[in-house]
């Protein structure tokens, strides 16, 4: 059975908690998340498309506009794109602090190299 995008992510994260990270392995999770960003996108979209029709259904039946985006927010499909929003922040923050370590390394490198 194939991992959901979230289970990927989560996996990448408790491994870079978890360990002494190498700068190889550190390019390959950054490589790994920056496919999975382009599927979370598509992730986003869809269940952006699904919560904007609760949404709608919702303001045709609620007398109010914030009672009809409550009542919206209740159903399942507003709690799939918010793991899916929540997810994308994930995959940005990781592969921003992956980029600053390879960075950080690659300069521990170059000034080990001229000493």
């Amino acid at each position: 059975m194939s991992k959901s995008v979230r289970e990927m992510v989560g996996e990448i994260q408790s491994e870079l908690l978890n360990a002494d990270l190498l700068p190889e392995r550190a390019a390959e999770m950054l490589t790994t998340l920056s496919a999975l960003f382009g599927n979370c996108l598509d992730y986003i979209r869809e269940k952006e498309t699904d919560y904007n029709k609760v949404l709608q259904l919702s303001f045709e039946t609620q007398q109010t506009a914030n009672r009809a985006k409550i009542m919206a927010q209740n159903d399942p499909s507003y709690k799939l794109f918010r793991e899916a929003q929540d997810t994308k922040l994930k995959i940005v923050e990781i592969m921003r602090g992956l980029k600053y370590f390879l960075r950080n390394k690659s300069e521990e490198f170059q000034a080990g190299r001229y000493m």
